[in-house]
């Protein structure tokens, strides 16, 4: 039995986050605490952790998700607006994985697949249809294994000026949200 639960992320948790993202990522992939609360404020029901209950205020590891556009893709460590959902008809909504990370001390805990699964669940009760998200750092494989698959080449070079800001290696990947 794991030691880690997971819930819904909490405004509260941000600092903690911001300790998880740098103990996991490069420079060029932190992002600041304001564009990390806009995707919080865009999509609660969606955003989850796995608080760590071996250090008070401690995250293990975290997930924001949120709805977006399926024509484009939000702008690594841009602060989000929800001013495009007047517009948006939901068929043309994608539910966007934007980042999962997961810290050392929560490694090796199944907790990827457990916040994957709650906010999963979030978005389908929403009625999102199909899902997107950028692979960093040689996570493809990973995402692969949820069923995500790259996107078709003409896909990939409409975003090629976003997708270069995720770093040489990222994959932009998608797929469908069938029950």
């Amino acid at each position: 039995m794991s030691i880690f639960t997971v819930r819904p992320m909490l405004a509260a948790d941000l600092p903690a986050v911001l300790a998880v993202q740098a103990s996991c990522y490069t420079d060029v992939l932190l992002e600041s605490q304001e564009a990390l609360a806009s995707r919080l404020a865009l999509s609660p029901a969606t955003c989850w952790v796995a608080p760590d209950p071996r250090q008070a205020g401690a995250l293990a590891a975290y997930l924001f998700t949120h709805p977006w556009l399926e024509a484009s893709l939000p702008p690594l460590d841009g602060v989000l607006d929800d001013g495009w959902r007047g517009a948006a008809a939901r068929e043309s909504l994608t539910w966007f994985v934007h980042d999962m990370a997961v810290a050392p001390a929560g490694r090796g805990a199944g907790l990827a697949p457990r916040l994957y699964a709650a906010a999963l669940a979030a978005a389908r009760s929403a009625g999102l249809r199909r899902s997107r998200l950028i692979a960093v750092q040689s996570a493809a494989s990973w995402w692969r294994r949820l069923g995500y698959a790259p996107v078709a080449a003409e896909t990939a070079s409409r975003h090629a000026a976003k997708l270069a800001g995720y770093g040489a290696n990222a994959v932009l990947m998608e797929r469908a949200l069938t029950n």
